[in-house]
């Protein structure tokens, strides 16, 4: 095995659990906390079970980033950069970007806080805006996946 096929295994499984995990939450647990839980305990439910998965998160984004960055090293592809026809490649930069900063500075620096004297105060208004940025960031990272796989065997999401 070379290191270009490790890298991508490591990419591709990296994603697959980081993404997939994105989704669960996204579609599993929050629709089901919303129906089992009276407004003031969805948060701190939310809250408990997601830790676990944020360190997955922490990891798994780690790898992708890593195994990522070392693939445009060393296949040299820093030029897709500078084409709009590789619009997959910046997307799959901003989603690990706007995930890492989320999972390594914001949540812990201050959004974790911020969202916990709002569910103290406005409990439905809360819980409605974690599940809001969870929809909006699966469908980031929905449309990213779909056009990195496009994109990664010749082809493109939006030319038919």
């Amino acid at each position: 095995m070379t290191d270009i096929v490790l890298a991508r295994v490591l990419h591709v499984l990296a994603v697959v659990l980081w993404i997939g995990g994105v989704g669960m939450v996204t579609t599993v647990l929050l629709p089901s906390i919303r129906r089992s839980y009276p407004a003031a305990q969805r948060f701190a439910v939310f809250h408990t079970m997601e830790a676990r998965f944020a360190r997955q998160a922490r990891i798994t984004t780690t790898v992708a980033g890593l195994s990522g960055f070392y693939m445009a090293w060393r296949l040299d592809v820093w030029d897709r950069f500078r084409s709009a026809d590789f619009w997959w490649m910046h997307a799959m930069v901003l989603t690990w970007l706007v995930f890492t900063t989320m999972l390594f500075v914001v949540e812990p620096l201050f959004l974790e806080r911020l969202l916990s004297r709002r569910a103290a105060s406005a409990p439905e208004s809360a819980y409605r805006l974690v599940e809001w940025l969870h929809r909006l960031l699966l469908s980031l990272s929905l449309l990213t996946v779909a056009g990195a796989v496009a994109g990664s065997i010749g082809g493109n999401l939006f030319t038919w």
